[in-house]
Parts: structure tokens; C-alpha cells; sequence
């Protein structure tokens, strides 16, 4: 677990002192830092997003409710986004649209990233990755036809891999941060982005192709 800097903790003091003050509009400044992000998370676990509007508000009713225990071990965004994913996973299990707890740490080493028909027996590609070149993901990302491919990617990719890249690459929340929200291993949270990266990547290159 990675403990809050010194600025991020103070600051995090400031902000639990003005909430357990009643200061309303320190909790408006805070729902309307996060809210948008918890949602995308939940969504990576419970799919619907009205469904995962329902996830997300509970989780600000468990964050009032549990503020004056916070202890300060992590920043207290880590500790939002901590309970939002255990609310999700059990709200996405009740309703069978969920994995288990289990799975996000139960990482098969031995599965592959990249499709292996794609090599040559040599071990060398048989048809290198395209090149993004001008078609760079930022350019792609700019597009509105690619970008909504990429969501229906994201979307279709295995949950414990979209909560990973969700976490990491939509919403910059760094690799410790991570795998205290999710509560898995370094080495897990690794594996399960490079195979969402490269899901995504072969999915864009199909995308792409002619």
C-alpha cells in the first residue's frame, strides 16, 4: 500500500475536516472530482451504467458514513475508489454479471498476450503489429468512430482485465494505487493490464485494417 505524500495528505486532511464539519460544499468539491471516474470503475464490474450509478452512490453513503474512521494509510481518493470496487464486486456477483473475488488474483502465467498463430515457428512475427504512424492513438482517439470502438473493446474485454486498464490507462491511478483498489498483487495487476493493452491493440489493428 502506498502511504499518501505529505502535500496529498495534508490536503486530505483539510477535506475530511471541512466533511466531518458538515461543510456541504466540500462534499459537493469532492463528488464532483470523482463521481464521473468511480462510475467508469463500477461500470467495469457491473456493466449497466445505471446500475453502476446505484454502485457509486451507495459507495458516497459508505464514505460519509465511514469517514471518521478513515485512517489515513492511503490518499483518501484510493480509499473511495476501495470501497466503490468492493461494493461493485458485490453488487455484480448478486446479480451474475460479476467474477469472483478470487479471480482478480489468480493470474495463468502460461496464457498468452498475443495470438500465437501470429508467429512464425522460428519465433518471429509472421506479420509485424501496423504501424500507428500517423494513425497514432491520439489521432485515433480523436476520431468519434474509433473512439466508440474503443469503448465497445473495453467493454467486451474479461472483467478483471477492464477493471485493471480502466483503473490504470482511462483513469491514471498508478500501479501501487491499483492493487490496493483491487486488492491484488503487482505481479497480477502487470500481467492483467499487458493483456488488456494487447487485446486492445490487436482489436485496433482489425479496426484498422483495409
Amino acid at each position: 500500500m502506498r502511504a499518501p505524500d505529505d502535500t496529498e495528505g495534508g490536503e486530505d486532511a483539510v477535506l475530511i475536516a471541512r466533511l466531518l464539519a458538515g461543510d456541504e460544499q466540500a462534499f459537493v468539491e469532492i463528488v464532483e472530482r470523482l463521481h464521473g471516474s468511480l462510475v467508469r470503475v463500477a461500470r467495469a464490474f457491473v456493466g449497466d451504467r445505471a446500475v453502476a450509478e446505484e454502485v457509486v452512490q451507495d459507495t458516497w453513503a459508505a464514505v460519509l458514513e465511514g469517514l471518521p474512521r478513515f485512517e489515513g494509510r492511503s490518499s483518501l481518493k484510493t480509499w473511495i475508489f476501495r470501497i466503490l470496487t468492493n461494493r461493485a464486486r458485490t453488487r455484480g456477483a448478486r446479480e451474475s454479471r460479476s467474477v469472483p473475488f478470487s479471480s482478480f488474483d489468480s493470474v495463468d502465467e502460461h496464457e498468452p498476450a498475443v495470438d500465437p498463430a501470429r508467429f512464425l515457428p522460428s519465433g518471429k512475427w509472421g506479420a509485424p503489429p501496423r504501424a500507428w504512424n500517423e494513425d497514432s492513438p491520439e489521432r485515433l482517439l480523436a476520431r468519434r468512430e474509433t473512439l466508440a470502438f474503443l469503448e465497445q473493446a473495453i467493454a467486451e474485454l474479461p472483467r478483471s482485465q477492464r477493471a485493471v486498464l480502466v483503473l490504470r490507462d482511462v483513469e491514471g491511478v498508478d500501479a501501487d494505487d491499483a492493487c490496493d483498489i483491487l486488492q491484488i498483487t503487482e505481479n497480477n495487476q502487470r500481467v492483467l493490464l499487458h493483456r488488456a493493452r494487447s487485446r486492445l491493440r490487436a482489436a485496433l489493428e482489425q479496426h484498422m485494417a483495409p
